[in-house]
């Protein structure tokens, strides 16, 4: 009985040493674990003390008026105004500097000779513009050219061997890698705040030109034009932009890509302005109820609502209710794809562009236009489609030659009532339907008839798309009959 007895107790220790070397096995690990996951954790300070002597901090005043009319302590309704007003002279009003009309920013050095990047909103009216150095010295600056579509501006220092920033490529950048972004929140000279890229290619509201990274980087009044890293220390972004509610940060941040702002201040830095292309459409999301009606492989594009008269885009044969998927060489995802990519085209250049037609994928050559603000042409969003219990829920009825000249349209059919799908679609009465599309082909409509006759093929639960007048622009708008 020793015997085995003495087996089970050398057993039961083997099993206690066992269990022994287990645990401190894991508790190795997990501080090995730990180790690894503090030594992975980036370091800025380098990146701070290497790069952060080309951020500068920039303060814009902008003139006002003299002591004006008035006389030192005397109102001008002070009986004794008009005494002094006739017997001292007084000097002629001169503007001056108001030193509480300032706004305060940053920017960076991207020459030695003392180029400088920041946000146009920045400098925007200033009379005078100081740039400070981190070593303390400070010079008047001249604006080279500012873009205020971008919100980019160049101004200009008299100094030479001035640190550089190195310009770094946007488009490597992922979601979720580190960024830092150094300026002057609040007027606290290069103050540093880090995050994450949250998003990239954002579009935000009349921003049809800039695609912006979303970061979650602290950014407040005071940052806007200065820098966002990598961890490499390359600028990546120019910080231009915060969500707020509050007028400070909130988590979202923008910030404007590098390489567009970079060729933005070439052409600043050539000619004083800023060219970009135009082709003459509004245009609209393809939402996969459309995608569908349009019969498309896939809901992706942005779909022509209209074309300008006259423009390129009528020039080269784009029709309403085209929906482009690229332009030169570069794939139009989203809509709001489309006025960046032909934004950076260079007026004056023929480009290929593919686009469905009837369902169909072709090929059309195109020569771009010069955007202006009076040429240019916003896109107006596609209706919210909801279900119906009618099959459309439309009244029509033929337009008065009144109506045609008002709204300039040649066909058309005006409505006078709406329900069910139509109501819920947010087609109004006084709206003029041009056009039926179903199964990738668009009928006009010039006849009541014609278009009882359309609507009398339509399936309960078919998507029917109209393309719908109203006021000085129009859109295509979804129906779901019958639902």
């Amino acid at each position: 009985m020793w015997c085995g007895g003495g087996a089970a107790g050398m057993n039961v220790g083997r099993l206690l040493r066992a269990l022994v070397f287990a645990l401190s096995c894991v508790f190795a690990a997990s501080a090995a674990c730990a180790a690894g996951s503090l030594i992975a954790l980036p370091d800025f300070t380098q990146l701070v003390q290497r790069h952060g002597a080309a951020v500068v901090n920039i303060s814009a005043a902008q003139a006002g008026k003299g002591a004006g009319p008035g006389f030192p302590g005397l109102a001008p309704d002070d009986p004794m105004f008009d005494f002094f007003r006739r017997f001292i002279p007084r000097k002629p009003e001169h503007p001056r500097i108001d030193p509480d009309n300032k706004s305060l920013g940053s920017g960076f050095i991207v020459s030695a000779d003392g180029y400088i990047l920041t946000n146009a909103h920045v400098i925007e009216g200033a009379e005078e513009i100081i740039v400070r150095l981190v070593d303390k010295r400070e010079f008047r600056a001249r604006v080279v050219g500012a873009d205020a579509r971008s919100d980019v501006a160049l101004i200009k220092i008299d100094a030479t061997d001035l640190p550089r920033l190195a310009i770094g490529d946007p488009d490597k950048l992922q979601v979720g890698e580190w960024v830092v972004a150094i300026g002057s929140p609040f007027g606290f000279d290069h103050s540093v705040t880090a995050g994450i890229v949250s998003a990239k290619g954002r579009s935000l509201p009349d921003e049809n030109f800039v695609p912006f990274i979303q970061t979650d980087v602290a950014i407040n009044p005071g940052n806007s034009g200065g820098p966002l890293f990598n961890l490499k220390g390359e600028v990546v972004g120019i910080n231009s932009q915060i969500y707020s509610q509050t007028g400070g940060f909130m988590g979202l941040s923008f910030a404007i890509p590098i390489n567009l702002a970079m060729e933005i201040q070439g052409q600043l830095k050539s000619s004083g302005r800023v060219q970009r292309g135009r082709i003459g459409v509004a245009i609209q999301e393809v939402t996969r109820a459309l995608a569908e009606t349009f019969a498309l492989p896939r809901a992706e594009g942005a779909l022509v609502s209209a074309v300008e008269p006259g423009g390129p885009a009528a020039k080269a044969g784009i029709e309403q209710g085209d929906v482009i998927v690229r332009f030169a060489g570069k794939a139009v995802e989203e809509s709001s794809d489309l006025p960046r990519i032909v934004s950076t085209s260079r007026p004056g250049s023929q480009v290929n562009l593919a686009l469905y037609r009837a369902g169909a994928l072709r090929e059309i050559n195109i020569v771009v236009g010069e955007w202006t603000d009076e040429g240019g042409s916003r896109a107006r969003r596609s209706e919210r489609v909801q279900p119906a219990p009618n099959k459309l829920g439309l009244v029509l009825a033929l337009p008065t030659p009144a109506q045609k000249r008002e709204r300039n349209v040649e066909h058309g059919l005006v409505i006078e009532r709406v329900q069910g799908a139509a109501a819920r679609a947010d087609l109004q009465v006084g709206d003029i339907v041009l056009a039926i599309v179903s199964g990738g082909r668009q009928i006009a409509l010039k006849s009541v008839d014609g278009f009882a006759r359309q609507a009398a093929e339509v399936k309960d639960g078919q998507l029917v798309t109209l393309l719908v007048h109203r006021g000085s622009g129009t859109s295509y708008v979804t129906l779901r009959a019958g639902d």
